[in-house]
Order: structure tokens, then sequence, then C-alpha cells
């Protein structure tokens, strides 16, 4: 009997077709995403009484200042309005800083404020620090095998297939 004669659970997208969440690979890498970025917020949050999506704004703009808010959510891939309420946020505390693009006055760009900077200083080593607690569970090969894995995976255009 050819795949697609199979009946129910056999035939791919059949009505009896049930999802193997511990197999679905998007399932395991949010599950994995929300882990970890729950575990690293609350040091974030115990220390400097900031978010996740501010603090992925402040790193992003900390390596690349001059962003737009919307560049900020492509580099992120975060939605555009939880980036826009994280940069109003930042902005109030004087943690971001909003100006205008001297090449275009129309476009806003951010830059992390004196204030900013030095938060950004004191995070991104405890954000390594975090990093290699995880690289300590992985060997050199293996930690080579999963960005390159990552790479391939990221430059698929899931749009098209």
């Amino acid at each position: 009997m050819a795949v697609a004669d199979a009946p129910g659970p056999e035939r791919p997208g059949g009505a009896g077709t049930k999802l193997d969440l511990d197999h679905f690979l998007p399932y395991r890498l949010s599950v994995l995403s929300n882990r970890l970025s729950t575990a690293i917020a609350r040091i974030y949050a115990e220390r400097l009484d900031l978010g996740i999506t501010e603090w992925r704004v402040m790193a992003v703009l900390g390596l690349h200042p001059g962003l737009s808010a919307g560049e900020v959510a492509q580099r992120t891939a975060m939605d555009k309005v939880a980036v826009s309420r994280a940069v109003a946020r930042l902005v109030e505390a004087g943690r971001v800083e909003r100006g205008m693009d001297p090449e275009d006055r129309r476009r806003s760009v951010l830059h992390l404020s004196p204030v900013g900077q030095q938060i950004y200083a004191e995070v991104a080593p405890l954000a390594l620090e975090f990093e290699q607690r995880l690289f300590g569970h992985l060997g050199p090969r293996e930690r080579e095998a999963l960005f390159a894995l990552l790479d391939r995976l990221d430059a698929i255009d899931i749009d098209r297939g």
C-alpha cells in the first residue's frame, strides 16, 4: 500500500496523525529557548531590573549602535511592537537615547546612553559566563557542530521550503 493510500496515522497529514512534540524541532527549540531565556532573565531582573526584550535590545545596540527600532526587530527576530515597547521603557529609564539619523532626518536611531553602556558592560560578562556554563556540558567538537547546524537551519528560507 502506498503512503498516500495508507489509512489514518500512517499517512502524513491524515486525520489520525499525531504530532510527537518530543521529536518536533520547532517545539524543542522553542522550549529550550524559553528555558534558557527564563534562566538568564532572572540574572538581569535581579541585578538590573531588565526584562528579556530590554536586554536583547541593549545587546544589539551595544554591538550595532545607530539602528532604528525596526532594524533591531529584524536583527533579533522579535515582534516590532515588543521591540517598540522595550525601546520606550529603555528611553524612559535613561538607558537608551533616541536621535535622528544625520543622513536621513526622517529616520530615528538608537544608542545606548552612558548609563546603558555601563549596564551593557556589566551584563555582557554575565551573559558570557552563563553561556560558558552551558558549554561546559559540550566538548569543542559538539559546540562547533551545534553552531554549524544552527547556521544551516538559519540559512533555510522557511517561507519557500
